[in-house]
This record gives structure tokens, sequence and C-alpha cells, in this order.
């Protein structure tokens, strides 16, 4: 008698890998739009006092941080090594955890995509390229871009992830599939 095998479920590393692509290609291609069309330090009013295309490029971090660095190159190296670094590791975490479709799986794949976006900026240009510019009252939130975005949905993902009540489940009931309904 042959074994009978509970069919697997699909494997979502394939999709949430394509998820990344799709981040880096928009967020590449948004970047050579801006580039192309958008003097540096000028901007695009689309919502006046609220909303605007900039063309900031930025050699530091998140909200400019590092910006007036005494050591510029040091930066830049720091910089590069820890995106380069928290790509790998994402990307592991993504090949472990994304065999199944979760929020965290889709998270880590916009995490991913974001990180590869702006390193790609970061080695090919030394800096980034942000553009969307945000004022709230009389606040204007630091430019950033479609990959900055990215991480920041991924970010917010993770933490409703966390926050959920998760049921813990026993090896048992994670192996054992679940129970037919009985035909009445």
């Amino acid at each position: 008698m042959s074994e009978h095998k509970r069919p697997r479920g699909r494997d979502w590393r394939i999709p949430f890998l394509g998820i990344s692509l799709l981040v880096i290609v928009l967020d590449r291609l948004t970047k050579i739009w801006v580039n192309k069309h958008i003097v540096p330090s000028t901007h695009i009013v689309i919502i006046p006092h609220v909303f605007s295309i900039s063309h900031v490029l930025n050699p530091g971090a998140a909200f400019s941080l590092f910006t007036d660095s005494a050591d510029p190159h040091r930066t830049y190296l720091f910089l590069t090594g820890f995106s380069i670094l928290a790509s790998v590791i994402v990307f592991g975490a993504l090949l472990y955890i994304g065999r199944k479709l979760t929020m965290t799986g889709l998270a880590l794949a916009l995490i991913l995509g974001g990180a590869v976006g702006n390193l790609w900026d970061r080695v090919a240009y030394k800096e980034v390229t942000d553009f969307l510019a945000v004022t709230i009252i009389h606040y204007h939130w630091p430019d950033f871009n479609l990959a900055d975005s990215s991480i920041v949905i991924g970010g917010c993902l993770l933490l409703l992830d966390a926050l959920r009540n998760h049921k813990p489940q026993t090896p048992a009931e994670e192996s054992t599939p679940p129970a037919e309904e009985s035909q009445q």
C-alpha cells in the first residue's frame, strides 16, 4: 500500500520575492524620472502647502541623518555596509518564513525591496534620491522616496503582526490536517 502524502500548501517565497522586485523596479523608475525631469533642490507642487514632488540628493540615512558627518566617506561605508547586512538578513528571513502566506512574509518582502532600492542608489551614486515632500500644517516631513515608504509600510505590518493575538500551536496541531466536515 502506498503511503498517502498530504499535499503541501503553496510556497509563497517566489511571489514574495516578486513583490520585492516590483518595489525595486518602481523605485528605480520613479527615481530615474525625478533625476531626468526635476532639477535638484527644486520641486513641483501637487497639493499646495501639503504635497510636492521634489528632488533631494541625500548622502545620509533616513531623515537626512549623518549628512553633516565630519567624515562623509566613513559614513558612506557604514551606511552601505549596514544596508548590505540588513538586506542579507531580511532576504534570509524571507526565505525561511516565506513558505506560508503571512503578514510577516509580506512585510519582509516590502522591507527587502526598499532596502535594495536605496542600496542601489547608495552604491551607484553615493547618495539616495528623495522626491516625496509632505507638509502637515507647518511641519515639513523630511523628503523620502518609494523605497523608504516600502520599508516603513513593511515595518508597520511587522508591528501589527506582532500585536495580533496569535494562538500558539502544539507540534501535533501543526502537522495534523484539519478534520473534514462530516456529511449530513
